[in-house]
This record gives structure tokens, C-alpha cells and sequence, in this order.
């Protein structure tokens, strides 16, 4: 048995000595926590930024405990200011160490092995400068920016490398070294889920191309998303317009080649059946509006059970808006109502015209025009601030300002005004390059050789002016040419302007003379309607006949030497083409007369007719019809050489410049007519061969006659007989301008006529 052992300390010492160790503090852990405080902070490697800079940063300053974290945040704000390349925050004894390797600056910025792109264009686009600190970061982010300018313009392949180049004082050069591959083209168009058209007959309607040679001149063949965009929409357009009312693009694919040298373009749709137009209607609240007679407009487009055409049906909008504008109602709506009767494949069709609210012009914006003055652009709309808002008139204006050919893009559109009853217009235009430099060089079976320089400026001060100088050079012709346009003179639609000319002419193979001309003409024009145009004009011309070959014509011998003419003239011009320069439909007609003797030699009146009429006959098949006609009476003189016409391969193919009219027997010279007519039928038609390649042929037949004459003899052969020509034409487009061979072909003719088989004619302009 054990006994318990009895200590001698006393109870209280016990406890006070547990008291010392548990309550009162150990001096050796209050100089442990001043060791844990940052006593300095201390920062190297700084030489061009300022340390206080730097201390701005921090997270922790002096007095404040060492925290790992607070360390970490620290160094990762240091970083993000982009100043430094090399961070690193630690502790050592009662001193927290900052240490920084400062980021270069750049001295200068090099584009190597870039052509396709000036140097200035892509130093824009980048946000590194000379005198900027240089950062791996940033200079990533303008590589990328750099291959997305060269992927805009078609350059998938290229690559660019940064290079850096140390010197002194902590500076650096930075060259960005570009390859610029080669232009990624569409190497293939392909169509899924089409069984009613062809793929050629698909990629005729879109505006992106497969890259063959002669598309060299284009951009149509290189990949552009906004094109494949653009794309769908001629696709879903075209469908519609063939009765395809439930068509739908699925999607348009891109994929890039593996070398990244072409891609491969692939649309999927959706066709649907084809539907014919059901029960077509119209029905209006408007008063006193005959809602027989706005079926008749409908009537005029489209009848039941033709084809369903989505054009038509956007055409009988725009009509029905413009017959009820006739009636004072500016604000309107028709609403097409389409009811698909699936079974029968029909589409019933209900315009519904309901009157819209009344809208005023609150105010009209113009933007994007950097070159072009405001009131340029002003003067075309048909609409004004306080005027009441019409979509109509809307559309002409852009109709107008695109006329004007200042700007690449016009875009039109309204937002809510202040008030409910207002809007705001906004017209956002792109302006285009508006003065040229023309170079021209060709050969035509009429003139021989040609070429020809000018100068042009249609926006001359961005005040919509046009100034030009041109010269003109072939092997029968010389011409000098000054003009100037104002076209709204005293801030009216008046367009004033004048011109200098000097025309010399050789017509030694027609007539052994040659004529020079040379004067100025004072002219103004204005609009009577939108379609109908009317313009004066002044001349004064000096002419000259001489260089006459001693064989010449005595008719001809006789008209040697110096006349002058001083004349006004005036003439209507009616245009109501569908296209300008590639037109399909519509007419053009104009009528001329011009009278002389107000001073001067000369003494006549020379009443002229011309138009024109095409219409499309199918798709790419287009029909015109066109004549001309005009008489020259002396008044009180006999009319001279330089007044009359000479008639031929012009107007009538398969006979010779001058090649019809009266003529010398003797010296076999043309000796020009007081009258003439002509008239001609054409028909162009595809050949067959890819739209790409601009292809077209003709047949044409021209009927015409030159006669009469103040002169007489027994040499004169004159005659009012009908001459008559057939033939056949085809056209080019090509990458080097247009190429036109006409065959034609004398059916009825004179034994004293000219004739000439082959009408050839080349140029270009670049």
C-alpha cells in the first residue's frame, strides 16, 4: 500500500505562480509582435518612374503588420499598371523590399514586308505610339488588330511577327514583320436543299464569286461576311419573287482551307413549294377613296393564279401609297394581309389601307459628310423641317442624293421627336472619292486608235460643283475640252455652266477636207418635273474647212474657208429608265432645236428627235427599240457644210461613217444631208456562258435614210430611199473595258452607199 506524498510548498505560492504564467504577459512575446510590424518600406529598380508612384500602389505601408495577402494584392496592382516587365514584393527583417524591372519605352514603330497596306493606315489602327511604354500585352493586341485589317481585305494567310530591339536608356524599336500571304479567294460555292434552280443559276443571283481569272479586277471573290449577309437576302428575294413563299436560308458556311489559301462557302435552305397568287383585295376607311379604282393599281401587277411574286407585292405597296398621295392622303398605310392555302399552294392577298397618324418633321440630321456641305445634301430632299413626314418622299430624296454620285452609301431614317406627332431624320451618308483622273486608251473601227486624258472633280470645295478638262486624241479627231457646273445657282435648282472646246476632224477618206471647230457654249437646265428635265444653251463656234484635196468635190472646194455661228438651242429630256447605265426597262426621249443667225455667218434652225424604249422580254433577254430624227433648213442661205449630217455606222451598222446620204459621183466624197431618220430594233440575249463572264449577243436591224441638199448638178447622186441593215453583235465585259463586234449586213441599199461589215470598238478607263 502506498502512501500519498505531502509537498511542503505552501498553496499560495502555487497559485500565484500559475497566475504569472497564465495572466501576466511574456516580455519575449511583445518583442516578437513589434518584429511582425513593417518598420520601412524600401523599393529598387526604379529610374524613370517616380518611387512615390510606386508606394501609391502598395497595399501596405509602415506601421502596418506583414500579411502575406496583402503582399500578394500588392504586387498583382503593380503588374496591372503595365509599367513594369518584373514585379517582386518580399520581406526582409523589419523591411518590406519592393523590387521593379520598368517596362521600355518605345522609340519608334517599323511595318516590314507590308504592300497591300500603307504604313499610315496601319499605325492608325494601333494603340502603341513612340513615347509610350512598351508592354507584351499591348503589343499582342495590335498584332491581332494588324491581321484583322488584312483579313477585311481578303489576306487570311498572313502573318505578323513583333520583333524588339534593345537600346540605350531603357528604350526599345518596335517592328511589326509582315507576311502578307497570298488574297484568300472563294475557291467553291456550293447550294444545299435546291431542287428548283441549279447551282449556276444560284450563284448568278449572289454577289460573292468563286475566284477564276477574269474576276481579277474585283473584290466579288474574296471572303467578306457581310457579303454572304447580303447574299441571303438576294436569295430569299429571288425565291419570293419566283412564288417561293415559305423559302428560308438555314445557314451560310465558311470554312477556311487548311493552308488558309481559299474557302469554301456552302448555303443550306429551305425552298418550299411554289405558290400561285389566290384572291387578291383591297379594302380602306379612308373617305371619299374608290376602292374599285385602287384595284385596278393591284390589278395592273399581278392576276390570279400567276405565279406568287414577293417583288410584285412590294411594288403594289409603293403604287397604292403613290395613287392615294394623288388623293391628299400623305398618311397611310397598306398593310398586306398574306393567307397561305396550303393545299391549294395559293396565297391570298388583302391590302388593307388604314390611315396612319399625322407626323412632322421635327428635324433632319445629316452626318458622316466630312468633304460634302450640308446644304448640298439638303437641297435634295424633298422634305423640311415642319413638313409633314412622307415615306414617299423619303424615298425620293435618297433616290436624289444617290444621284448626286458624291457618296459610296446613303442611309435614310427617322426616330421619334419630342412629341408624339414629331420625328427626326437622319440621313447618314459615306462619302466616296469625287474627282478623277482619267486615262484612256482604246480602238474603235470609226476613230482608229484613241486615247485621251482629264480631269475631273464633281464635288469641287464640297459645294456638289463640277470642273473638267479633258483631252482627246484619235486618228481622225483632236478635241480640247473646259467645263464648269454650278448646279444650283443662287441657291436655286438652276444648273448653270459653260464650256471651251476646240474639235478638229478629219474626214479625207469621206469627204478629202478637214474642219476645225472651236468656241464656247453657255448652257442652264432645270427640272419641270422629276423625270423631265429642260436645258438652254448659247454657242458661239468658229469653224474652219480646209486642207481640201485638190480631187475633192467642187461642193466641197466651195465650202473652203472660215464661217462662225452663233445659235441658242433648247432641249426636254424625259428619263424614265429603270437603270442609267445598265437599263432593262423604261424610255428615254428628248427633243432638240437650234436656231442660228442671232450674229455670225450662219442663218438656220435645226429641229432634232431621239428615244429610246427597252423592255424585258424574260430574264437577261431585252428588247429596245430606238429612232432618231433630224432637219437642218437654211434661213435665208443655203446651209453649210458643218451644219449638215453626216449619216452611217452609227445609226445605221453595216454601212461606212457617212456611208449613206448625198454624195459627189465624180469624187465618190460624202457631202452631208439637211435630213435624216433612223431607226433600229435590238435584242440582247445571254449566250449561254456564265453570267461572270459578261457575255452578251444581239440581233438588230436598223432602217434609215439621209437626203437633201442646197446644192445641184449633174454629179450630185442624192436619194430619199429607205436603207435597210440586219445583223448580229456580241459584247464583253471584260476586265479591260468594254468590248463591242457588231456584223451587220446592207439588205436594201444604194449603188452609191458606203458599206462597212465589221463595227468594232475597245476602250477602258482606269
Amino acid at each position: 500500500m502506498f502512501k500519498a506524498r505531502t509537498w511542503s510548498v505552501p498553496a499560495a505560492l502555487v497559485v500565484a505562480l500559475l497566475v504569472q504564467v497564465f495572466v501576466t504577459p511574456i516580455p519575449a512575446a511583445t518583442a516578437q509582435t513589434r518584429q511582425d510590424v513593417i518598420q520601412a518600406i524600401q523599393i529598387d529598380g526604379t529610374a524613370r518612374i517616380e518611387q512615390e508612384t510606386v508606394r501609391s500602389y502598395l497595399l501596405l505601408q509602415v506601421g502596418d503588420p506583414f500579411d502575406r495577402a496583402r503582399m500578394d494584392q500588392s504586387l498583382k496592382a503593380l503588374f496591372r499598371t503595365g509599367l513594369f516587365s518584373d514585379v517582386a514584393v518580399a520581406r526582409s527583417g523589419k523591411t518590406l523590399l519592393v523590387r521593379v524591372v520598368e517596362n521600355p519605352i518605345i522609340n519608334r514603330i517599323a511595318f516590314e514586308g507590308n504592300d497591300k497596306l500603307d504604313d499610315e493606315d496601319i499605325r492608325k489602327e494601333l494603340s502603341l505610339r513612340p513615347r509610350v511604354v512598351y508592354t507584351r500585352t499591348r503589343v499582342q493586341a495590335d498584332t491581332k488588330r494588324i491581321l484583322d485589317m488584312y483579313r477585311s481585305v481578303g489576306r487570311f494567310a498572313a502573318t505578323v511577327e513583333p520583333k524588339v530591339i534593345p537600346l540605350e536608356q531603357n528604350r526599345v524599336d518596335l517592328v511589326f514583320e509582315i507576311n502578307e500571304g497570298k488574297t484568300t479567294g472563294i475557291q467553291r460555292i456550293s447550294f444545299i436543299g435546291n431542287d428548283a434552280f441549279s447551282d449556276t443559276d444560284l450563284e448568278s443571283i449572289i454577289s460573292t464569286k468563286e475566284t477564276v481569272w477574269w474576276n481579277f479586277l474585283t473584290s466579288r471573290d474574296i471572303y467578306d461576311p457581310d457579303r454572304l449577309t447580303f447574299d441571303q437576302e438576294l436569295l430569299r428575294k429571288y425565291y419570293l419573287s419566283k412564288g417561293y413563299a415559305d423559302f428560308r436560308n438555314v445557314s451560310v458556311v465558311a470554312e477556311l482551307a487548311p493552308d488558309r489559301s481559299d474557302f469554301f462557302v456552302t448555303f443550306t435552305v429551305e425552298e418550299g413549294e411554289r405558290y400561285k397568287f389566290g384572291k387578291l383585295d383591297v379594302t380602306s376607311n379612308l373617305r371619299d377613296v374608290n376602292v374599285e379604282e385602287l384595284k385596278t393599281v393591284v390589278d395592273d401587277l399581278m392576276k390570279e393564279d400567276d405565279w406568287y411574286n414577293g417583288d410584285l407585292v412590294e411594288k403594289a405597296i409603293s403604287k397604292l401609297v403613290d395613287q392615294l398621295g394623288t388623293f391628299g392622303y400623305a398618311f397611310v398605310e397598306v398593310r398586306p394581309i398574306i393567307k397561305r392555302r396550303r393545299e391549294e399552294l395559293a396565297v391570298d392577298i388583302m391590302f388593307d389601307i388604314q390611315e396612319g397618324p399625322k407626323v412632322f418633321v421635327e428635324r433632319i440630321n445629316i452626318v458622316g459628310n466630312t468633304r460634302t456641305r450640308d446644304e448640298v445634301i439638303r437641297r435634295e430632299m424633298r422634305l423640311a423641317e415642319g413638313d409633314a413626314f412622307n415615306t414617299t418622299k423619303i424615298q425620293d430624296s435618297k433616290r436624289r442624293i444617290d444621284k448626286l454620285g458624291f457618296f459610296e452609301k446613303v442611309t435614310i431614317t427617322n426616330i421619334p421627336g419630342n412629341s408624339p406627332d414629331k420625328t427626326v431624320i437622319n440621313v447618314e451618308v459615306e462619302e466616296r472619292p469625287t474627282g478623277e483622273l482619267t486615262l484612256g486608251a482604246g480602238f474603235s473601227s470609226a476613230e482608229g486608235a484613241i486615247g485621251n486624258i482629264g480631269l475631273r472633280e464633281r464635288n469641287f470645295l464640297g459645294r456638289g460643283q463640277e470642273v473638267g478638262a479633258s483631252v482627246g486624241l484619235s486618228q481622225r479627231t483632236q478635241q480640247f475640252d473646259v467645263s464648269f457646273t454650278e448646279p444650283y445657282f443662287q441657291d436655286r435648282p438652276l444648273a448653270v455652266g459653260g464650256d471651251l472646246f476646240r474639235i478638229t476632224s478629219d474626214f479625207e477618206d469621206e469627204g478629202g477636207f478637214d474642219r476645225t471647230r472651236t468656241g464656247f457654249r453657255l448652257r442652264m437646265g432645270y427640272d419641270i418635273t422629276e423625270d423631265l428635265r429642260q436645258t438652254w444653251a448659247y454657242t458661239f463656234r468658229a469653224d474652219s474647212i480646209d486642207n481640201i484635196d485638190a480631187a475633192a468635190s467642187r461642193f466641197i472646194q466651195e465650202e473652203e474657208g472660215n464661217s462662225s455661228t452663233s445659235a441658242i438651242s433648247t432641249t426636254l429630256t424625259l428619263d424614265r429608265r429603270d437603270d442609267i447605265t445598265k437599263t432593262t426597262s423604261g424610255y428615254l426621249l428628248s427633243a432638240t432645236v437650234e436656231l442660228a443667225g442671232a450674229g455670225g455667218s450662219e442663218r438656220f434652225v435645226k429641229p432634232s428627235f431621239k428615244g429610246r424604249y427597252w423592255y424585258p422580254f424574260a430574264e437577261d433577254w431585252v428588247g429596245s427599240v430606238s429612232g432618231e430624227i433630224g432637219h437642218v433648213q437654211g434661213l435665208g442661205k443655203d446651209v453649210g457644210l458643218s451644219e449638215r449630217f453626216f449619216i452611217g455606222q452609227s445609226q445605221l451598222r453595216g454601212f461606212d461613217i457617212a456611208g449613206i446620204g448625198p454624195r459627189d459621183r465624180n469624187s465618190d466624197d460624202a457631202l452631208g444631208a439637211n435630213t435624216f431618220y433612223a431607226l433600229s430594233a435590238e435584242l440582247s440575249f445571254p449566250t449561254g456562258l456564265p453570267k461572270d463572264f459578261g457575255i452578251k449577243g444581239y440581233v438588230f436591224t436598223d432602217v434609215g435614210s439621209a437626203f437633201d441638199i442646197d446644192a445641184s448638178g449633174p454629179t450630185l447622186l442624192d436619194s430619199s430611199a429607205l436603207r435597210v441593215s440586219a445583223g448580229v453583235g456580241v459584247s464583253w465585259e471584260s476586265p479591260f473595258g468594254p468590248i463591242r463586234v457588231d456584223f451587220g449586213f446592207p439588205l436594201v441599199k444604194q449603188d452609191f452607199d458606203r458599206e462597212e461589215l465589221i463595227r468594232f470598238n475597245f476602250g477602258t478607263r482606269f
